[in-house]
């Protein structure tokens, strides 16, 4: 099925015109608390209590660390992807993999409560809490992944202790936040899932309810970057410290894998970002996209650099928009609302880029161009109840953004629960669902790009959504 192009997209054309500035307004606010928690098995076992919140979580699951999101099962509805729990590989072996469905009621200019709420996974429907209808969990029963995960011990392989694996995990062999570090995902035609994920890295097919498919699938090292031919080194693959299965030397840093993950507009490809450079890349400021056929289910081969801004530590998030071009969210490694003299050393740095796969350099780059810079935006209605009419983002991580129309953006934070603390000092920070309309119209995305994350067509023409 080809990729249908909406008029308004057709008549916006290719360009941005010039860089965002404070002109991009904040159109609607919401947040879900950062005590929310969800039915399972105690949590938070072998992670520190911060910021007056206390671990661990006995008999609940976290509801935080949104890493990615896709349109949900209804208008108005959103599904989440939570990080791998309490940010490492050993202290969130008890956190269950996760994607909810939720559902803000975003406070406007003309009302809303600015609260997020539970909905049903596959219906929408409303619910009183995060129970067992609202999510999916990530579950390996044919043992496909090629690695122990923790439902293969007795007790959690963290290292040493005594503390049995809860039956729920061990059962039906759930995955957690030490078998893979979730950064991203994606819906294929199928309906199936992709994950994009960093211990490997590696990408992991699942389908529509959680269930693997396909074991992991590691990424080949690049051999040229925009056909310039590099040298990264003998290791076959690119390989995290985390890796599993490792062989040879590690190439990529720690929390380096794939942050971002976009699937294009006519829903063939998937193109996983880097957070971080190599390790043997001298080009200390070169990310790497790679493009992913989901028909063969294999990398093409085809590589793009990435540039950071020098401003800039890793990026948090990769959308498409259409089949060449792509939004991108960079971001430094602060936190901390900079108008608040506690944060000693605030958030300065947090901005996205449209860049264009089809448009490089003479070095193999996707050219780039600002669309919002997150820290400088206009809240004439102030939305977020902070008495300002300006707003800022000043979340250390914030890995989720979602094209609504073309001129309306929504962005998510990661909280990192219990650890950061970027809205009020030494106070955790609640999942912020912050609408933007844009300054400038970025094209709209195509067909599959919105059907895949769940919209759908209706007599062919796309249905859209606004506040």
């Amino acid at each position: 099925m080809n990729a249908l192009r909406t008029p308004l997209a057709i008549a916006i054309g290719l360009a941005l015109a010039g860089p965002a500035t404070a002109d991009t307004t904040l159109i609607g606010f919401a947040s879900l608390h950062a005590n929310t928690f969800a039915d399972g098995p105690t949590s938070g076992q072998f992670a520190n209590s911060a910021n007056g919140n206390a671990l661990p979580l006995l008999d609940r699951q976290p509801v935080q660390g949104f890493s990615a999101v896709l349109n949900g099962p209804t208008a108005g509805t959103y599904r989440v992807m939570q990080d791998n729990g309490f940010g490492a590989k050993t202290n969130s072996a008890d956190t269950i993999l996760r994607m909810f469905a939720v559902k803000p009621d975003f406070r406007t200019a003309a009302g809303g409560t600015g609260t997020v709420a539970p909905v049903g996974y596959a219906n929408g429907a409303a619910l009183s809490g995060f129970t067992g209808d609202s999510f999916i969990q990530l579950r390996d029963p044919d043992q496909k992944l090629g690695f122990p995960i923790s439902a293969s011990f007795a007790n959690y392989p963290n290292g040493t202790n005594s503390i049995p694996v809860a039956a729920a995990i061990a059962n039906d062999r759930l995955l957690t936040g030490y078998d893979l570090d979730l950064e991203s995902v994606r819906q294929d035609r199928n309906g199936n899932l992709w994950f994009g994920e960093e211990f490997g890295p590696y990408l992991v097919k699942t389908d529509a309810t959680g269930k693997v498919l396909r074991a992991e699938i590691p990424l080949p090292l690049p051999t040229n970057v925009g056909g310039n031919a590099v040298d990264f080194g003998s290791n076959p693959i690119v390989q995290a410290p985390q890796n599993p299965n490792p062989q040879g030397t590690t190439n990529l840093p720690g929390s380096g894998g794939f942050e971002g993950m976009a699937i294009n507009a006519s829903g063939t490809m998937l193109y996983p970002l880097l957070e971080r450079p190599l390790t043997t890349d001298p080009d200390r400021l070169r990310l790497l996209i790679s493009e992913f056929d989901l028909a063969t289910e294999q990398y093409t081969g085809n590589t793009f650099g990435y540039r950071l801004d020098p401003a800039g530590s890793a990026i948090g998030d990769m959308t498409a928009i259409d089949d060449r071009r792509f939004l991108v969210i960079e971001r430094d490694n602060r936190q901390g609302d900079p108008t608040i003299p506690a944060f000693t050393n605030p958030a300065q740095f947090k901005k996205i880029f449209m860049v264009d796969i089809g448009d490089l350099d003479a070095e193999g780059f996707v050219r780039k161009t600002e669309v919002v810079d997150l820290m400088n935006i206009a809240d004439p209605h102030d939305l977020n109840g902070d008495g300002k009419t300006t707003f800022n983002f000043p979340f250390v991580t914030i890995e989720s953004v979602l094209v609504v129309d073309a001129n309306t953006l929504l962005v998510l934070n990661d909280n990192n629960y219990p650890g950061s603390a970027g809205r009020a000092f030494g106070v955790s920070d609640n999942n912020e669902f912050i609408m933007l309309s844009l300054s400038q119209p970025v094209p709209e995305p195509g067909t599959w790009a919105l059907m895949l994350g769940g919209l759908g067509l209706i007599g062919g023409a796309l249905r859209r959504r606004r506040i």
